[in-house]
């Protein structure tokens, strides 16, 4: 699975943006997908997660309420939608496929398929 990203850009502090994720080619089905974010001199960090068949989500603690995973099958999408934006929060973030297992994978290493990763930049 190729996976590509989109939508990120530059944002004010207190500002939303919403990233998506899409396969290159054939479909989501059977996968976990989730999105990690990484801040220069960093590591990778896991923001959030979505089971692509029944829509079950698991976030870090570090963006609950503010962030929010989904996906759309008919559109063979999934989101990121991020509201109320911090400077903390500029990183590239990536987004990433997992097979379906009973348990929510929140390593990078975890994760089998990756995005080119998008830019983020909070600031005034």
């Amino acid at each position: 699975v190729r996976l590509v990203e989109s939508g990120g850009g530059l944002v004010e502090p207190g500002g939303s943006l919403r990233l998506s994720c899409t396969p290159s080619e054939g479909t989501f089905r059977g996968y976990v997908l989730g999105w990690f974010r990484q801040a220069p001199g960093k590591v990778r960090d896991f923001v959030g997660a979505v089971s692509w068949s029944v829509g079950a989500t698991r976030y870090a603690d570090a963006i609950k309420g503010r962030f929010t995973v989904s996906r759309d099958n008919a559109k063979n999408t999934v989101w990121l939608q991020m509201t109320s934006l911090k400077p903390d929060d500029t990183a590239v973030y990536y987004c990433a496929a997992t097979p379906l297992t009973n348990d929510w994978r929140t390593r990078p290493e975890e994760y089998d398929y990756w995005g080119q990763g998008t830019k983020v930049t909070v600031s005034s």
